[in-house]
């Protein structure tokens, strides 16, 4: 404190911070990459445990014994399928009541702002189906939930079949203290939107569906089961949600604790976990599912239907079968065991989880990346943004040297105007909006004038508007007042550098994902562009570290983690259906990841545009 109230040990300090302002700098941004890249050495992470005590040991005795029955049934709900060209849903309904299940049907309808590729239309319609198995041993208050969503073709098959057959044997059990809902949605994420608006009376997304008939006690946790094939060589757990969420970690935890104790090979990002972390592979592959963990949260959408739970609070997972290890293979016995186990353990809780972790990063099932841990990786990167900021402060404080005959130069002493700042801002900020509402509004005028269809209108829209904003605002500071002025650049770049600041703080605070891959490309750039840098190289770098440009490298790199790499064009062709799913997810999800970056994130990139340019 002393330091601090003395003004002259203050002034050394701010001096000292001042004077070698860019090798701190250049140090703090090595840091937090380096700081990042060791979170997945396994000597810096900790082992996952149990924090709940209901759910602390696995003694159950799993005996589900109807694994080939629940396939048999699963060709059954195909062949159904395939004769009513989409959901069964009378068979559903007649199949779940044989299993006594009280059983309802809830319909639904969403316009959709644009076709995607999935859907090429822009009403869809489709129904829900789920049965309830009611408590015997409680006073039905609380329930869990089991759904398998009803996809097109011969996906998902097997996942209906296994949730009809556990939902018969789960009937002739007398141990349960919840409820239990078996749901079959269609249409994926459209449907579980419908059913949980309709299961909690809100209705956020103006989405038509009619009210439910029955429902169970307040949901305290979901898993949603995705299987396509008979037998599967390992269990994935997905659970990334909406908007970045994640459910609480010893949901993940209890997986993995019945996936050891039954012998079933079980992974996370599709990779399996290897022993060897002290060797450069094994640290390798830890890096790359640690990767496809941030990547998948940064993109803010659903990666199951498990994370539209997520936003009610509930908490949810997705378990996928995967057929990529051949030498391995787990039927669907072993995998309605698995769910029991997990069911029963669920079936104990007498809160809801909450003990355990909500913000982690997994390198792989056993271990995680704690809040405490992975903070101040980027906490050193937003750091970069003070400094910067306190040096440009005493710029703009410190009085302009004199001349020899002892009078200073005009236009240094000249203060700006608030018009040649606040004017970039605003102009700014009105293309950010421009960029949020265009593309949506204008798909008819493009369609109408271009050989294009709808969701190619909507993507070539924003990337015309993003790319004519380059134009619009370096020349602002100029329209009213003539001329910049070298205090001018300074304040603005100031006022920015603190907006940034704030920005990603709060972006890392709701998606560490997210707000890290923004600070990795936007602070050099906030950190170093001035009018005084070479302007075509400066320029150049400013379009790379770009919020587009950054969404394109991320596309190849999200591929490349998943060793599926893709050519030039086929990676530009996933970079437009990013796009396109992004504004999608927001007009129906409510994903806060593409108004983030048109409002609020790119208009802040046009600022430093702005400087670089300034004259």
């Amino acid at each position: 404190m002393g330091l601090l109230s003395d003004p002259n040990r203050r002034r050394a300090l701010i001096n000292l911070l001042t004077r070698l302002n860019a090798p701190i700098c250049v140090v703090c941004y090595m840091a937090g990459v380096a700081w990042f890249m060791g979170l997945a050495f396994e000597p810096f992470t900790l082992r996952t445990y149990m924090s709940e005590n209901a759910m602390g040991s696995t003694m159950v005795e799993e005996r589900f014994p109807a694994g080939e029955r629940a396939l048999a049934t699963g060709r059954e709900f195909s062949a159904h399928k395939k004769k009513t060209g989409g959901m069964p849903v009378d068979w559903l309904v007649k199949t779940m009541q044989s299993r006594g299940l009280e059983v309802f049907t809830q319909r639904f309808s969403r316009r959709l702002p644009f076709p995607d590729e999935d859907k090429e239309r822009y009403m869809v319609k489709g129904t829900n189906v789920y049965g309830i198995l009611r408590a015997p041993r409680a006073s039905r208050t609380e329930a869990l939930v089991l759904s398998a969503p009803c996809t097109p073709g011969d996906n998902n098959n097997q996942a209906v079949g296994l949730l009809l057959g556990l939902a018969q044997y789960f009937r002739n059990q007398v141990y349960w203290a919840k409820d239990i809902i078996f749901l079959v949605n269609e249409h994926d994420l459209i449907g579980m939107q419908a059913w949980l608006e309709g299961y909690h009376h809100t209705n956020t997304t103006g989405m038509d569906w009619s009210p439910l008939q029955g429902r169970g006690g307040s949901i305290q946790a979901a898993l949603s089961l995705e299987l396509s094939s008979d037998v599967v060589t390992s269990l994935d757990l997905v659970l990334e949600g909406l908007n970045g969420q994640l459910p609480n970690l010893d949901l993940a935890n209890l997986f993995y604790a019945f996936c050891q104790k039954i012998g079933v090979l079980c992974t996370t990002q599709g990779k399996l976990q290897r022993n060897d972390w002290d060797s450069v592979s094994g640290y390798s592959h830890a890096v790359q599912t640690m990767m496809l963990m941030v990547m998948k949260q940064a993109s803010g959408r659903s990666w199951g239907d498990h994370g539209l739970f997520l936003r009610y609070h509930i908490e949810a997972a997705t378990i996928k079968g995967i057929n990529s290890f051949r030498q391995y293979k787990t039927d669907a016995t072993t995998t309605g065991r698995l769910l029991e186990g997990m069911y029963r353990k669920l079936n104990n809780l007498l809160e809801r989880l909450h003990q355990s972790y909500f913000f982690y990063l997994m390198p792989s099932l056993s271990h995680f990346v704690s809040i405490g841990y992975y903070m101040p990786a980027f906490g050193l990167l937003a750091v970069i943004l003070l400094l910067r900021a306190l040096d440009l402060w005493v710029q703009i404080a410190t009085p302009p040297p004199r001349t020899e005959d002892g009078v200073a130069d005009a236009e240094q002493i000249s203060s700006p105007g608030v018009l040649s700042v606040l004017t970039p801002l605003v102009i700014s900020h009105l293309t950010g909006v421009a960029l949020y509402t265009l593309p949506i509004h204008f798909q008819e005028v493009a369609v109408e004038h271009f050989p294009v269809s709808e969701t190619e209108a909507v993507v070539l829209t924003a990337i015309a508007v993003y790319t004519a904003g380059l134009a619009l605002p370096h020349n602002t500071h100029r329209l009213l007042t003539g001329r910049g002025t070298e205090q001018g650049w300074k304040v603005l770049k100031l006022v920015a550098v603190l907006y940034l600041a704030v920005l990603l703080g709060c972006t890392a605070l709701i998606n560490f994902s997210l707000g890290f891959i923004l600070a990795l490309t936007l602070v050099p750039v906030a950190a170093f562009i001035t009018p005084h840098v070479p302007k075509a190289l400066s320029a150049f770098i400013l379009v790379i570290l770009s919020p587009a440009c950054t969404l394109l490298f991320s596309v190849f790199l999200f591929q490349d983690l998943q060793e599926m790499p893709v050519s030039f064009l086929d990676g530009w062709m996933l970079y437009l259906s990013v796009i396109s799913q992004g504004i999608l997810d927001h007009a129906l999800y409510g994903s806060l990841v593409y108004p983030l970056v048109s409002l609020l994130v790119y208009p802040c990139w046009l600022l430093f545009w702005n400087i670089l340019f300034w004259k």
